[in-house]
């Protein structure tokens, strides 16, 4: 089977890259841990390289998620594992 030269959606040629220079390799992704807890917050925090006061706000952020009920209304959300994503 012979692959095709050009793009068979052109309109996807642009994806993965963003005008103002900034993007993600996918390196951080494939050496992620599954689950949200806070050494996965503050190892996203060092790779980044923020600084404290960004790490303490995402840090309060996840205490505050971690305090929340799964909403009930709206669509029926309890299917979504946060334990098995990639953050």
């Amino acid at each position: 089977m012979t692959l095709p030269t050009e793009t068979a959606h052109p309109e996807l040629e642009g994806l993965g890259t963003y005008e103002f220079g900034w993007a993600d390799s996918d390196a951080a992704g494939a050496a992620a841990k599954r689950g949200l807890s806070e050494a996965v917050v503050r190892d996203i925090s060092e790779k980044k390289n923020e600084p404290e006061w960004m790490l303490k706000l995402r840090l309060k952020g996840l205490k505050l998620f971690d305090k929340k009920p799964m909403p009930s209304w709206g669509s029926d959300l309890s299917g979504i594992d946060f334990d098995n994503i990639k953050y």
